[in-house]
C-alpha cells in the first residue's frame, strides 16, 4: 500500500531525509500563520514565507488532479464499497475500519497517520478518506500538492483543529532557506 502511494507522486514527500530541528519547529509552529495564501512564521527573527509554488517543487508534488474528492467517478466509487469490503456486502463511505480488508486497512491507517496526521482514533473511515483510497486504488490523478498544503494551511491556522504534523518535510523546507539558523538537529527514527 505504501508502495501505491510513491507511485502517485508523494515519493520526495513521504521519503524525505529524516533530520528534525526541534527548537526550531516549535518556533515555526508557534508563530506561523496563513498570510496571502502562504504558510508564514517567524524563526529567530527571520521571516520564513512557504508559497503553495515552493512547497509543490520541494517535494516534486503532482499539481494537476483531484482536489475535490466529490468528483471521483462514481462508478469507481461502487466498485471500491465492494473490492474493500471483508464481507460480500458493500461497505458504506463512511465507515467503520474493522470492515475492510486488510490491504485497505493499511491504506487507511497511512493515510491518517501521515497525510492528514489524524490525532486520536483511527477506527472511523472518514467519506474524504474513503474518497482518497478509491482514486489511489483506482490510479485517479490527485492533486497532491493542493491536498498537502492545504493540510499544512490547517494546522498553522490559529484555532484550528488541525493536529500538527508534517515534523520532518517542514524541517526540509526550513533547511533550504537561505540565512536562517536551524540550531540543533537530530535524527528522526
Amino acid at each position: 500500500m505504501f508502495e501505491s502511494l510513491i507511485v502517485t507522486g508523494l515519493k520526495n514527500f513521504l521519503v524525505c531525509p529524516a533530520i528534525l530541528y526541534e527548537a526550531a519547529l516549535i518556533e515555526f509552529f508557534e508563530n506561523s500563520s496563513v498570510k496571502d495564501g502562504m504558510v508564514v512564521s517567524t524563526i529567530k527573527g527571520t521571516v520564513v514565507e512557504i508559497p503553495e509554488e515552493v512547497f509543490a517543487a520541494m517535494f516534486e508534488l503532482p499539481r494537476e488532479g483531484l482536489t475535490d474528492f466529490s468528483e471521483v467517478p462514481k462508478d469507481l466509487v461502487f466498485d471500491a464499497r465492494s473490492l474493500f469490503s471483508i464481507s460480500k456486502e458493500q461497505v458504506s463511505i463512511s465507515c467503520l475500519k474493522k470492515e475492510l480488508k486488510i490491504e485497505y486497512r493499511l491504506l487507511h491507517d497511512i493515510l491518517a497517520k501521515t497525510i492528514f496526521v489524524k490525532a486520536g482514533s483511527l477506527d472511523a473511515v472518514t467519506r474524504e478518506r474513503f474518497m482518497l483510497m478509491t482514486a489511489i486504488t483506482f490510479d485517479v490523478r490527485v492533486n497532491w500538492n493542493s491536498l498537502l498544503f492545504g493540510i499544512l494551511k490547517e494546522m498553522v491556522t490559529p484555532d484550528s483543529r488541525q493536529a500538527k504534523g508534517y515534523a520532518i518535510q517542514i524541517c526540509v523546507l526550513l533547511k533550504n532557506i537561505p540565512g536562517l539558523e536551524l540550531g540543533e538537529s537530530r535524527a528522526f527514527c
